[in-house]
């Protein structure tokens, strides 16, 4: 099973818990709590993964966190926040017929 890397932002008890992929342009996630959001973060990739589908478009390879440390704007941004693992969708994981 593929899995992506998401940068986890909580800023406290004021405000959502926010979850973003830095392999998946646009794709995002939020909650209420830290378990909410990651609970509502693999929807999040699937519903991303059916947009790009219809436009025809490819599913981003996933890369490794050390594939990503070794970005220098993406390990920036990993210092900073905690990550995760998050489960992509087997069917979006199919080749787009071109």
């Amino acid at each position: 099973m593929t899995h992506y890397v998401a940068f986890i932002e909580d800023a406290g008890p004021d405000f959502a818990v926010g979850v973003w992929f830095p392999d998946l342009p646009g794709c995002f996630s939020a909650g209420d709590t830290l378990d909410e959001a990651l609970a509502n973060a693999p929807e999040a990739v699937a519903l991303w993964f059916e947009d790009i589908e219809e436009d025809g478009r490819s599913v981003p390879r996933a890369r490794t966190p050390i594939e990503l440390k070794a970005d220098r704007e993406t390990a920036a941004e990993m210092a900073k926040y905690v990550i995760a693992l998050i489960p992509a969708p087997d069917v979006a994981l199919q080749p787009v017929a071109e």
